[in-house]
């Protein structure tokens, strides 16, 4: 089938090589503008855009895709760019801009969008640290035919995948890109055989964008909450912590459940097996913390060159 592909990070990434390799034809791909990145902040290619210059193909990087937008002649181009591609369908995955309606009619067949949550569940932007942060025991991928509503459109193909239970937003997130991307090739490769199913009513959640302030660590919180919120933070934005006015983040950790009558946030014992820290209910333990200017590190590690923690109050 000829395509249009429209997508960004690595999790487009897979698909977009899935659906290459599977032999179609990629007449275009839409991207986002290149990004400061990095400790230098230099304007860094997506993941996607990388692909498509490996590989060829003819590659747009428009700012907006609204005509009555502030860059309506950029809007335009990629309009022209997608009726002389002479594709028949278009894929978007992690895309990161709004489809208007004109573009959602663009090619003959649709616009079919890979979601990495069991819709309804999870519309919008995180849905990964969403379902780790909520204690869901599943996640998985729907392919969806889009409409102009925020996730909303009718779904072809869903898979389920349980969340294990020291699952990180980074491994759902390579689990899920490889099961999206045989997602897609087999909807593709069925299409006009699928019964395309509307999402119930019922059941209806919105995974928000993550900010970074979500991210410095509430002792206040049940210990069961904050170990899924740093699974749901790895490996961004990192949850973390505040102790002697630097930041430590906090890149796992476990439940220890017992009870305890000191403080939020008080350290109860710094060992080898861990950072055993008070929380609103029960206490965390601590196993993999980084330094400021440092690199990830067993906390026993830390505790070698730091020798002070017992009875220390983080969060300050």
């Amino acid at each position: 089938m000829r395509l249009v592909f429209a997508g960004t990070p690595v999790f487009a990434q897979t698909a977009l090589a899935a659906l290459h390799a599977h032999g179609h034809d990629i007449a275009l791909v839409l991207t986002q503008p290149d990004r400061p990145a990095g400790r230098g902040m230099q304007l860094q290619a997506s993941a996607v855009k990388q692909y498509a210059q490996l590989h060829g193909l003819a590659l747009a990087q428009p700012t907006s895709l609204r005509l009555d937008g502030k860059y309506p002649d950029e809007a335009a181009a990629a309009q022209t760019a997608i009726a002389q591609s002479g594709a028949e369908a278009m894929v978007v995955v992690a895309y990161g801009l709004i489809l208007p309606m004109w573009a959602l009619h663009s090619v003959p067949l649709g616009c079919f969008n890979i979601h990495a949550s069991l819709l309804p569940r999870w519309r919008g932007a995180a849905p990964i640290q969403r379902a780790i942060e909520a204690g869901d025991s599943q996640s998985g991928v729907c392919i969806m035919q889009m409409e102009e509503g925020l996730d909303t459109g009718p779904v072809l193909w869903r898979q389920a995948l349980p969340i294990a239970v020291d699952e990180t937003s980074s491994s759902l997130h390579d689990k899920l890109a490889s099961l999206g991307a045989q997602g897609i090739a087999d909807t593709l490769a069925q299409l006009g055989r699928l019964t395309a199913v509307a999402q119930p009513e019922e059941g209806v959640t919105y995974a928000a964008k993550i900010d970074k302030h979500e991210a410095l660590i509430d002792w206040n919180l049940p210990a069961t909450v904050l170990s899924r919120r740093i699974r749901a933070f790895d490996p961004f934005p990192g949850a973390h912590t505040l102790w002697q006015g630097q930041t430590f983040k906090l890149w796992s950790a476990e439940l220890v459940p017992q009870a305890t009558n000191q403080a939020p946030g008080t350290v109860l014992q710094a060992s080898a097996q861990g950072l055993d820290v008070a929380c609103g209910e029960q206490v965390l333990r601590v196993l993999q913390v980084q330094k400021p200017g440092g690199k990830r590190l067993p906390f026993a590690e830390v505790l070698r060159g730091q020798g002070d923690w017992q009875g220390a109050m983080l969060g300050q």
